[in-house]
């Protein structure tokens, strides 16, 4: 079966000692030490002879942003073409079934639920982060789940509450324009956290991630999708997407910002997330229509829990 190819192909990423696990080229102390210094934010680094003070007990520990404001702009901009299919938006409008099956299957799996049920969700409060106009949270309020849709862009809340408000089934998301930072001041969880699309976009993938494993209770489950950062990857998802295609604005994405799935794997482990299953989005120009795979060159997801506490 197709989940334990990818397992098998999975297990030696959560190995970080194993050099089954490293990109060709390194040692092991190299790549660590690549991932340990690697800078995940555009602010400058505290100086040696002047280090930031330490915080007082009564700081709250998620309180720093994630927020890259250059990449909120670019979505602003393009806000209220979500929901059109033959818009910037398209390629997740295409993909968004194939994401949906790897979802959909990997949570019924992990909360016992019956994959064949209409309502498999009925019961299970889900945040979807980054939600934009609402593309990924409303199939998952269609299948039961409480869904809480939170986006940085307000223009991308009014929108996703407008659309959910046409249909009765999902007129219930809860939509919010606030951070995954704000929630966990706030002491929010949720069964699963759900993270499509977004950890490219944010200033601290690290932060991001500990605040996600934050949100989420002991045990529940965390997925988030994103662009591998090869050269496969920059040639398809950037030149081919973005200046052939047309398929998105130029500029939507920065190379340098996409994650291994090394360092994606390392980053979990750091926020108290096992990573359980990874699989692969691949596109077929033939059909136009995407489907999992166990390649996770390009684009990829993964799901993973969070470990009891």
């Amino acid at each position: 079966m197709m989940s334990k190819h990818i397992l098998a192909r999975l297990r030696p990423l959560t190995r970080p000692a194993c050099r089954s696990s490293q990109p060709a080229n390194y040692t092991t102390h190299e790549f660590h030490h690549k991932l340990q210094s690697r800078r995940y934010s555009d602010s400058p680094l505290p100086s040696p002879a002047a280090p930031a003070p330490t915080p007082p007990p009564s700081a709250k520990l998620y309180s720093k942003s994630s927020l890259n404001e250059a990449e909120l702009k670019k979505f602003a901009a393009i806000s209220e073409t979500w929901w059109d299919a033959e818009g910037p938006f398209k390629p997740l409008h295409v993909m968004n079934p194939t994401r949906l099956a790897f979802i959909r299957s990997m949570l019924c799996r992990h909360f016992g639920k019956d994959p064949s049920c209409s309502r498999p969700f009925e019961g299970l409060k889900f945040v979807d982060v980054g939600c934009g106009g609402g593309i990924l949270s409303e199939p998952l309020a269609r299948m039961g789940a409480h869904v809480t849709g939170v986006d940085a862009v307000e223009k991308n809340i009014k929108i996703a509450q407008l659309h959910a408000d046409l249909d009765p089934t999902t007129s219930s998301i809860d939509y919010l324009c606030t951070t995954a930072e704000k929630l966990v001041e706030e002491q929010r969880k949720f069964d699963a956290v759900l993270a499509l699309e977004v950890i490219e976009h944010v200033a601290d993938p690290a932060d991001f991630c500990k605040s996600l494993s934050a949100l989420t209770e002991s045990g529940g489950a965390i997925l988030i999708s994103t662009i591998n950062r090869s050269m496969r990857a920059y040639a398809t998802a950037i030149v081919v997407a973005e200046y052939v295609l047309r398929w998105l604005p130029a500029g939507t994405h920065d190379w340098s910002s996409f994650l291994t799935p090394e360092e994606l794997v390392l980053i979990f482990q750091r926020a108290s997330i096992s990573v359980q299953e990874m699989a692969g989005f691949v596109y077929n120009p033939l059909t136009g229509r995407w489907s999992l795979s166990d390649d996770i060159g390009v684009n990829f997801i993964a799901y993973g829990t969070k470990n009891r506490e």
